[in-house]
């Protein structure tokens, strides 16, 4: 199932928002632009996966100043200045559950979790969906990271790659890996009935000889 990014901007629309980042290079004062362009979206990307709202303003805070403290190191790489903020904001997240200053929570909606079960071509229902929620509050970090920017922000794999650092093949490769790990779960592979009839076999050939 391909999925439909909610992040994509055109070529004018990179070109536009470099030339305001690079304003802001030359001129801090700039920055501002940028802020507001983009604080909402950060802070709801750090908020989504906490349970503090007011640690998420400390976070989101703390990944705009890190960004105006480094933007003269920014490169343009093809995608917006939003996935540079987005990799600070990665960083500074996982740092914060590093030192218990927040509880990872996962929030997920019924439409994202049949995404989900369609990409692992599964059947969704009631037990299954449950089986898969539970399923993701297991996964390591890195590995929900790439699931929740997938499938619940919809990211490209071009961003996520931008955002963890990693090549845009290997985020699709990682993602796919971990879907089949899920699907794993919520439908485990099954005997078959040739496997229980061979399993079966030794007993009845052992009646036979003591006939």
């Amino acid at each position: 199932m391909e999925v439909a990014s909610k992040h994509h901007a055109t070529e004018d629309e990179l070109q536009s928002e470099q030339k305001q980042v690079e304003a802001a290079q030359r001129d801090p004062a700039h920055f501002e632009l940028l802020y507001n362009n983009y604080h909402e979206r950060i802070f709801r990307y750090v908020y989504q996966r906490m349970d503090d709202k007011e640690t998420a303003f400390d976070i989101t805070q703390q990944v705009f100043l890190k960004a105006l403290t480094n933007l003269k190191k920014y490169e343009f790489r093809g995608v917006p200045f939003g996935s540079w903020l987005f990799r600070i904001a990665y960083s500074e997240v996982n740092q914060a559950f590093r030192d218990k200053k927040a509880e990872r929570t996962v929030n997920v909606e019924s439409v994202q979790v049949y995404e989900i079960m369609e990409e692992a071509e599964e059947n969704p229902t009631e037990e299954k969906h449950s089986q898969l929620i539970e399923a993701l509050a297991e996964l390591p970090e890195d590995d929900l990271q790439l699931i929740e920017m997938r499938y619940f922000e919809k990211r490209a794999f071009a961003e996520i790659g931008e955002i963890l650092e990693i090549t845009e093949n290997n985020a699709k490769v990682k993602t796919y890996r971990i879907i089949e790990k899920l699907r794993k779960i919520i439908a485990p592979p099954q005997p078959s009935p040739v496997g229980r009839e061979q399993k079966r076999l030794p007993n009845e050939i052992n009646r036979k000889n003591m006939n």
